[in-house]
């Protein structure tokens, strides 16, 4: 069982934070870095080779993805509860947040392999 370093993963996606909204001035060039610098930053910082550096810039990556998910999943539930009024307003919200979650992860793949690179520096 792989043990996740939750500090090496919250630091990566704090700087990939950080460097996204920075690079708000360069639209492209900005989030790209931001995310592959984020994922070499929780690779490096948790260690163990390829395979845990890339598993953590993959966490790191994708969290931001993952709390998008979950605001888009709360708010489409109240707001399909609100309009439905029936349960039927909280299942499109979680098919919302599959989607939402499924397209961080994916987007979150340049950050698992710049963790991988990072990973296999420290290690």
């Amino acid at each position: 069982m792989v043990r996740i370093n939750w500090t090496a993963v919250v630091i990566g996606f704090l700087v990939g934070l950080v460097i996204s909204l920075v690079g708000l001035a360069l639209p492209v060039i900005g989030q790209i870095g931001g995310g592959l610098v984020g994922g070499f930053v929780a690779g490096y910082l948790a260690g163990g080779g390829l395979g845990r550096g890339a598993w953590h810039g993959l966490l790191a990556g994708g969290l931001g993805g993952f709390l998008l998910a979950v605001f888009a999943w709360v708010g489409a539930s109240l707001l399909g509860l609100a309009i439905n009024e029936s349960v039927a307003g909280l299942l499109g919200g979680a098919g919302l947040f599959l989607v939402v979650a499924f397209l961080g992860l994916l987007l979150a793949l340049d950050s698992a392999l710049a963790g991988a690179i990072g990973g296999a520096i420290r290690s």
